[in-house]
This record gives C-alpha cells, structure tokens and sequence, in this order.
C-alpha cells in the first residue's frame, strides 16, 4: 500500500486533505469543519492533525476532531498562541513522521505569519495551505510581496512530479487571470480545458503536479519580485 492522499471539501471551497500511510496512520490537513471530515472518517482511525496556518477556515473543525478522535495537533510554532493548543509547534526544516513516513515543514509566509507547507518526499507531495494554489497564490493578508515570492521558491528543489495540494479550490478563477496575462501559453490553455472538464464532471482540480504549475501559474513563473507584486495587485482586483 503506499501513501494515499484524498481531498476531502470542507466550508464553501476549502480542501481538508487524508493522509495515509502504508501502516494505516492518518493524518489530515487543514479541516475547517469537522463534519464531513467524520463523515468520511466513520469509526476509522484519525491519528494526527497538521495545520499551515490560523485562518479559521483552516482550524475550525480541530477541536471536535480531537475530542473525537484523539488526534494529536501539530503546526505553526509561530503562531501557536493563535491555533487550537498544539501538541507539537512546528519550526522551518523540522521533520516529523506519519507513522513511518517523512514529512518536512517548510516556513512560507506572505499569506500569513507563520504559516508552514507539508512535504512529504516518499511521495513526493506538497500541502501548500495558502500559499499556493493552482494557477495562483494567496493573498498578501499578514505578509509582504518579497515574503510570498521568497517562500513560492522554498519550493524550487522539489521534483516537477510532486502533486500540489492546495487549500482551496480557487482553480478556474485563477486560470482566467492567468490567461489575461499569459494568453499565448499552450500549457495553461490545456490546463484550462482539463479543468472545465473535471469540474463538469463534480471532481476537484487538485492535486495537480507541481510541474504542471511550473508550466502555467503566473505567480511561479514570475521572475522576480516587482513581476510577482505586480501580478498580485492585478489579482487583487480582477
């Protein structure tokens, strides 16, 4: 069995995202609410719970879960005072284990202080919170440009097969602004066409690999940070 990652919708248009590793340990990222997170879990078995930052839309179901479950809850040390109590605080380069499984955090801020991706290198796969979605990026709410920029790069070491689960399905919105300032990428009009079709269908768009995002989101392709600011406010108000 290898690890198995479901997203699981939550809120309006958040993702909490399964984890599972070949022992049966489970994690979750991110659950904003905790009822369909049950529903999905049943009885079964819910082991740890990751958050990459405060956002309520992000902790809201912790302490339900918890209660229930007996999770243990790890994230931002940065932070903590703002989260649900923490058994663990995260800190930039920390490794922890799924079971048996590597995960790295990483410190990416900009969207938010604090706030931390989930790498999990056995996959490889990366929990980028707010930070990155496909064919976007968050907000700058608590950061700067230069923060965000910075931390999309924290990014760059990772393999293009990497699959990008991301906070939110923000995808089609995104695509349509990234196609008003990148009309002549073939890639993002293939992605675009993929995404029409999956949504059509009632199936997220994520996870998406991170080459796929290499290939079509504006905000990595940017190749310095006056670009990356300056796409951000055209964002902003599109």
């Amino acid at each position: 069995m290898s690890v198995d990652i479901l997203p699981i919708p939550v809120l309006s248009d958040n993702y909490a995202w399964l984890v599972t590793v070949p022992d049966g340990t489970r994690a979750l990222i991110d659950p904003g609410e905790s009822a369909p997170v049950e529903a999905v879990l049943g009885a079964g078995r819910l082991d740890l719970i990751l958050l990459t930052h405060h956002h309520g839309d992000h902790t809201g179901g912790v302490e339900k879960l918890r209660q229930r479950y007996g999770a243990k809850v790890f994230g931002p040390a940065q932070k903590r005072d703002w989260l649900p109590a923490l058994d663990r605080g995260l800190e930039d380069n920390d490794v922890f284990q799924i079971g048996s499984t590597d995960v790295q955090a990483l410190l990416t801020p900009g969207h938010a202080v604090g706030h931390i991706s989930y790498v999990i290198p056995e996959v490889p796969a990366l929990f980028s919170g707010d930070a990155l979605f496909s064919a976007g990026c968050g907000r700058l709410l608590e950061g700067t440009a230069a923060e965000l920029f910075n931390s999309l790069r924290r990014y760059a070491d990772l393999p293009d097969e990497t699959l990008v689960c991301a906070g939110h399905e923000y995808t089609r919105s995104n695509i349509a602004f990234a196609v008003s300032v990148d009309p002549e990428n073939e890639a993002l009009r293939a992605r675009a066409a993929e995404v029409e079709r999956l949504l059509e269908a009632g199936r997220p768009t994520l996870p998406v690999t991170l080459g796929v995002e290499r290939a079509t989101n504006p905000f990595l392709r940017a190749k310095d940070v006056e670009t990356f600011a300056r796409l951000r406010k055209a964002k902003d108000v599109f």
